[in-house]
Order: C-alpha cells, then sequence, then structure tokens
C-alpha cells in the first residue's frame, strides 16, 4: 500500500496532525541547529566561573529575545521538516539520519552525544524509547499505513548504548490487523553488538480522535 487515502479515505481528517511538507529555511537553520546541539552538550558538561554563567545566560537570552516574534503554530516552521538535517532539524530528536525507508523496513544512522548522557558516558534509557518511538512512526508513514498513535512501547536493554559511535536503527512492520500495527525495532553499534531492541502497538486514528 503506497498511499494510506487507499486504504483510509478519511486520513487527512484523523488527529489533527499537521500536514508537514518539507521546509528549506535556508543554511542558516543548519548552522543553527549545529550549533544548538553543541550548546545542548556544553550546557550539561560544561564547569565553568560563575562570571561565564552569567555570560552565557544573557546570549542565550538575547536568543530568545530575537526569536521569540518569529514563534509560529505546529507544522509551520522548519523543525522536523528538514530531512537533510541530523534529525530533520529537530533538536528534540537525537541526530539521526535515514538510510533506508521503504515497505520492508527502516534504517536510520544516529550518534548520541553528551547531552543523551545518563551516565557513565552512555546513553541515558529514557531516550532510547524517544528514539524507537520515531522509528515507529516511520514504519507507519513507510508501508503506507494511515495516521497512527503509540498504544504501547516495550524496550529491553541489552547492552550499554555508547556515545560518540555510528549506531545503526533498524525498524519493521512485524503483523497488521485491521486498526492496529505490530512494530519491532533494534539498535546496533558498528560492530552488530545490539544495545536494545523494541516493540510495539500502534492503532490507526479513528475521526475526531486526537
Amino acid at each position: 500500500m503506497s498511499d494510506a487515502h487507499e486504504l483510509d479515505p478519511d486520513y487527512d481528517r484523523h488527529g489533527g496532525f499537521p500536514k508537514l511538507e518539507v521546509a528549506h529555511p535556508g543554511p542558516g537553520f543548519g548552522r543553527f541547529v549545529a550549533a544548538m546541539r553543541r550548546a545542548q552538550d556544553l550546557a550539561v558538561s560544561a564547569n565553568p566561573d560563575s562570571d561565564t554563567w552569567d555570560a552565557a545566560a544573557d546570549r542565550v537570552e538575547q536568543l530568545v529575545e530575537l526569536l521569540a516574534p518569529f514563534e509560529a503554530d505546529e507544522g509551520v516552521g522548519p523543525a522536523a521538516r528538514v530531512p537533510d538535517l541530523p534529525g530533520g532539524g529537530s533538536l528534540l530528536m537525537p541526530p539521526f539520519r535515514v538510510v533506508t525507508m521503504a515497505p520492508e523496513g527502516v534504517e536510520l544512522a544516529v550518534r548520541f552525544s553528551r547531552f543523551h548522557v545518563g551516565g557513565n558516558y552512555a546513553v541515558h534509557g529514557g531516550v532510547l524509547p524517544l528514539l524507537f518511538d520515531s522509528v515507529f512512526g516511520m514504519i507507519i508513514h513507510a508501508t503506507g499505513r494511515p495516521i497512527s498513535r503509540t498504544a504501547f512501547l516495550h524496550v529491553d536493554y541489552r547492552s550499554v548504548t555508547p556515545i560518540e559511535t555510528d549506531l545503526t536503527a533498524r525498524g519493521w512492520l512485524r503483523e497488521a490487523e485491521g486498526r492496529k500495527a505490530f512494530v519491532n525495532a533494534e539498535l546496533r553499534t558498528p560492530d552488530g553488538t545490539l544495545c536494545a531492541e523494541a516493540n510495539g502497538l500502534m492503532v490507526r486514528l479513528l475521526p475526531g480522535q486526537p
């Protein structure tokens, strides 16, 4: 099924999701996202003196003042709508890059950094469900199924997930039954070590469901 509208003619009326189209904000946005990702790393790792923190706060407040007049509705700003940028240009998402997006499965390249550390330089366990949930949504899109929400997401942690390492996330549709789509995903290191695996249930929304 290549077009979800064939399966569900009311596709666009489910869930209130905005219709996301590719954005072209210009190179400045890419520079901004890269700098912000680095700032996130430094925000959790830097240890300067008090005066430097005051100076940093002044500059961040200036940035907020600069951007505040341009705050827009969901789906209007470029965040999450620039596929050429890591994580689609969304700072919420780990910086992934889509390698494969096909009905047979989805593959992402992802690299975590200091911002994602939970302890002992390992990725925080709570970050991985966020990644897997994104993979699940991509599976729904890649298989042409209508807009769905996550009914449950189960993660098994198999080994420590390292930062500053090029990892591979894969996901696929295991089974579909009416409104239900049962999905699986895994995260591996370059040598094939399984960091974590997940399974979940995505349920197609009915008209009027948020």
